[in-house]
C-alpha cells in the first residue's frame, strides 16, 4: 500500500478527523486533474454504507469547478433510487449538496427488474465517463468483499476477469441482486482510497495483508499490489 493515514489517539472524534483528512485529499486530486485540462470532466468513483457520510459532508462543500466533476459508485443494490438502502439515494443526500449539487452524478440502476437484464445499458452509460477516475474510494466488509465482489457471490470470477464495465451480482450473504464496477473498471482510477472503521474492520485487512488467502475468498486482496492510500479510525 502506498500509504496508511490514522487519526491521532488524542483526537476527540477520531473518525471525524480521518473523513476531514480524506475530503481534503480528494479535493485536491480533483483539483489537480480539472487544471491539469481545463476542457476535461473529473470523475469521481465512490461507495455506499454508513462509513462514507462524515466523509461525504466534509467534501460537499469544497471549493473546486464541481460543475465538471461527474460521481457514480463503485457498485450498487438493485433497488429504486428512492430505496431506502439504495447507495444512490445516499449519494444524492449526503454528497450532491451544497458546493457539490453541480455535479452530474450518474448511478448503476435503470429501469428494468433485474441487474441482469439492465448491466448492459449501465455498462454503457458508465463505460462512456471520463476514465481513468480521478480517485476511487473502496470501503471494506467483515468478509473481505469490496464494491459487490462478495466471496460468495455468483459471478465473482467473472467480476475479477472480466473487461466489461459492470456486472450483476448476487450472493447468499446478502438479500438483495446487486451490480458491481468489475476489477478492471475499478483499476482504471488514478487513485484508489481504502477508507475504514473499526478495529474489526484492521484485522481483516491484516489477514488479507497476510497474503494467505486467495482472492476469491477476500477480494479486498485484489487491491492491495498496487498503490493505495488507507484512511482508518477506530
Amino acid at each position: 500500500m502506498a500509504s496508511a493515514i490514522t487519526p491521532s489517539p488524542l483526537a476527540s472524534d477520531p473518525r471525524q478527523q480521518t473523513a476531514e483528512a480524506l475530503a481534503e485529499y480528494l479535493a485536491a486530486a480533483l483539483t489537480t486533474d480539472l487544471a491539469a485540462d481545463p476542457a476535461a470532466r473529473a470523475l469521481l468513483v465512490v461507495s455506499g454504507g454508513s462509513t462514507p457520510k462524515p466523509l461525504f459532508a466534509a467534501l460537499c462543500d469544497k471549493p473546486l469547478d464541481w460543475s465538471r466533476v461527474d460521481i457514480t459508485l463503485a457498485d450498487e443494490r438493485w433497488v429504486s433510487e428512492d430505496a431506502s438502502d439504495s447507495n444512490a439515494r445516499f449519494v444524492r443526500e449526503h454528497l450532491l449538496t451544497g458546493a457539490a449539487s453541480a455535479a452530474t452524478f450518474y448511478p448503476l440502476t435503470n429501469g428494468e427488474a433485474e441487474p441482469e437484464a439492465g448491466c448492459a445499458g449501465v455498462s454503457a452509460r458508465i463505460a462512456a465517463l471520463s476514465w481513468p477516475a480521478s480517485a476511487l474510494i473502496l470501503g471494506m466488509g467483515g468478509d473481505g468483499h469490496t464494491a459487490s465482489l462478495f466471496p460468495d457471490g455468483d459471478r465473482l470470477e467473472e467480476a475479477l476477469e472480466s473487461q466489461e464495465c459492470c456486472v450483476p451480482m448476487r450472493a447468499p450473504s446478502v438479500s438483495q441482486p446487486r451490480i458491481t464496477l468489475s476489477l478492471a473498471r475499478l483499476r482504471q482510477t488514478r487513485r484508489t482510497v481504502l477508507h475504514l472503521t473499526g478495529a474489526d474492520k484492521q484485522d481483516v485487512l491484516s489477514r488479507a495483508l497476510g497474503n494467505i488467502e486467495a482472492v476469491s475468498e477476500l477480494p479486498i486482496r485484489a487491491f492491495l499490489s498496487a498503490p493505495l492510500a488507507l484512511y482508518w479510525a477506530p
